[in-house]
């Protein structure tokens, strides 16, 4: 694909983005709508699964691929049929979940979600300057972070996200490391 058409559907896709974010924060039945589904723990698994492919394209160099991974990590939250049963922890954890995003925006609300861009940023600038230890110390942090998050915030029931948060932790290693091997990548950065 020729750079300005990549940069051109990478744009779309992120405007795609920033459309489905604006929303979901903002239609209460969408948003609503998409926490049903996010009961099922399924799209808790896949989400960091999204890493992977993310890490790929930005090695690539390839906008598209990298705002197609993250638009499909946004989206996956509804990807899954609402569950027949849910276990309470979950329940709990997503009722405080769901109560942060649509409770009041203060100034260190604000700043404490800017960690969410901020990750997108340090792990796609890692993974664009093809330099494998800062990526693992951003894929590392950033797990450790949204669970030590979790549970301070949301008390037990944010140990509910803890079992999704290291299994994609390791498969998100594991995938890394096999593709920067398979590229034969050291730890040397690049431009």
């Amino acid at each position: 694909m020729k750079k300005k058409t990549d940069l051109i559907i990478g744009m779309i896709l992120l405007a795609a983005t920033i459309i489905f974010i604006i929303l979901f924060m903002t239609n209460d039945a969408f948003f609503n709508w998409a926490f049903e589904r996010h009961h099922n723990i399924l799209s808790w698994y896949i989400r960091p699964l999204f890493i992977i492919p993310m890490v790929a394209f930005a090695f690539k160099k390839s906008y598209t691929g990298i705002f197609a991974s993250i638009f499909a990590l946004f989206t996956s939250m509804f990807w899954f049929p609402a569950p027949v049963d849910t276990n309470p922890k979950v329940m709990e954890f997503l009722a405080f979940e769901m109560e942060y995003l649509k409770g009041t925006w203060t100034a260190p609300k604000i700043v404490m979600s800017l960690a969410v861009p901020l990750f997108f940023i340090m792990l796609l600038t890692a993974a664009w300057k093809r330099n494998w230890k800062w990526l693992l110390g951003v894929i590392i942090g950033a797990a450790v972070l949204k669970s030590i998050w979790s549970i301070a915030f949301s008390g037990e029931a944010g140990m509910s996200v803890l079992k999704p948060a290291i299994l994609g932790l390791i498969i998100c290693i594991g995938g890394v490391a096999y593709f920067f091997r398979k590229h034969n990548i050291g730890g040397q950065s690049k431009s």
